[in-house]
């Protein structure tokens, strides 16, 4: 087969794969609200490619912040990485590409997130695909596969998980500004933005993870109590959440409730 067939074949199996991914996402999304979207963008996924479990975050300030997943089991792993502040999502989001843990009981990918690599297994998950939302010069979030067994994706799910993410980065940026929460904002529904700028796409889709707004103002209080940094609060909070076997959000829910302080000297 000459190069130009090679590269008419896979272009063709691109398209098709294009319009596999786009005619499921907008089956699952049809009448859906806009807080209902993410939710079905991971059902999707599930039905587009052969993992167990999906879930989907923002970048945030100093940490992830959850926006859906398919399942209990992905929502834990994707708040475990949240509270660990480590973990395959968390380099994807930094480093903008994709980052892959063929299997989490493996030396190699266990010397690269040790806590986060033996917590995750323990619940069933021995793979994990992370793949950067946004485009080449901006990422916006990450869109995290999960498997319940070891080993790699083929050559053309990897290319399918490829399509999936830029076609989960148009659905969310497509959702209407009205979510927006801040009517002062100059960059809201009526800013000057451009409406498909992703520099703006974590900071208005953000009131849709609203349950994280309380690591926020736990992270805030914590501040007040102790006189730090908003970089040393969050570690607290994690480090706290870690020894009591929480997830940070469960902690920064009895933070805000004054169920717990971290100026009180009693153990």
């Amino acid at each position: 087969m000459t190069m130009g067939h090679r590269d008419r074949d896979r272009d063709r199996d691109r398209g098709r794969d294009r319009d596999r991914v786009a005619e499921v996402i907008a089956e699952e999304t049809r009448g859906a609200g806009p807080r209902e979207v993410p939710q079905r963008l991971c059902d999707a996924v599930l039905k587009l490619l052969p993992v167990s479990g999906a879930s989907m975050s923002l970048r945030g300030d100093g940490m992830p912040v959850p926006l859906s997943a398919s399942g209990e089991q992905a929502a834990y792993v994707m708040e475990l990485q949240v509270t660990l502040g480590d973990g395959p999502c968390l380099e994807a989001a930094e480093t903008g590409s994709v980052v892959s843990a063929t299997d989490l009981m493996s030396s190699r990918d266990a010397s690269r997130w040790p806590v986060f690599a033996q917590q995750a297994a323990a619940l069933g998950v021995r793979s994990v695909y992370a793949l950067p939302l946004g485009d080449r010069t901006v990422c916006v979030g990450t869109l995290d596969l999960y498997r319940d067994v070891p080993g790699e994706l083929g050559a053309d799910e990897v290319r399918t998980a490829w399509v999936v993410a830029e076609n989960v980065t148009e659905a969310l940026v497509a959702l209407p500004r009205a979510e927006w929460n801040d009517p002062d904002d100059p960059d809201g529904p009526d800013g000057p933005d451009d409406p498909d700028d992703l520099d703006d796409v974590g900071r208005w889709l953000s009131p849709l993870a609203i349950d994280h707004d309380d690591v926020y103002r736990a992270v805030g209080m914590v501040m007040a109590q102790l006189g730090v940094a908003a970089d040393e609060a969050l570690s607290l909070l994690r480090g706290h959440a870690f020894a009591k076997s929480r997830t940070v959000l469960e902690l920064a829910h009895e933070v805000v409730a004054l169920r717990t302080r971290f100026d009180d000297p009693s153990p």
